[in-house]
């Protein structure tokens, strides 16, 4: 039988990756935290770029490997895109002062989680994308609050 705390879903293509940020989309609320895991060219920013396209937002979606984050103002929220793919332990988060961020009526989207440490609050969905043997995607999602499993419940395989 199935968990009903993960969903198993395969991206054959960039736009299934694409599809998939937007449909996670649809369940963001203020104070959402997501975390994305995966190697390099997983299609992490990919996803966050269907989430802000199916937020309204038009203008350039960047990974922030080097910025570590990127805000996106939206008409029903603040969007934090954090990317601690450089940070190599959790003081570099605890002494960045980013922690201000989560907890609030943003939406913080995580991604490298790992690196940070168990100091980063625990997400509602993580998210983890891995390169498949025929050039797709595969993606793991699994709930790790009451509302990710509310969420979990209604995307669609």
């Amino acid at each position: 039988m199935p968990r009903k705390d993960i969903k198993n879903i395969e991206l054959a293509a960039e736009a299934d990756t694409f599809r998939l940020g937007a449909r996670v989309a649809e369940v963001l609320c203020p104070g959402a935290l997501i975390h994305l895991s995966g190697d390099l060219g997983a299609g992490k920013t990919t996803l966050v770029r269907g989430m802000l396209r199916a937020l309204g937002y038009e203008g350039r979606v960047k990974s922030p490997t080097f910025s570590i984050v990127e805000l996106y103002e939206l008409s029903k929220l603040s969007l934090y895109h954090f990317d601690f793919y450089r940070f190599e332990s959790s003081a570099e988060l605890q002494d960045s002062g980013l922690l201000e961020h989560f907890g609030t009526d943003a939406v913080c989207i995580v991604e490298w989680p790992e690196n940070a440490g168990p100091t980063l609050p625990r997400p509602d969905l993580l998210i983890r994308l891995e390169l498949g043997s025929q050039g797709g995607r595969h993606a793991a999602v699994s709930a790790h609050s009451d509302r990710g499993l509310s969420w979990l419940a209604r995307l669609d395989t």
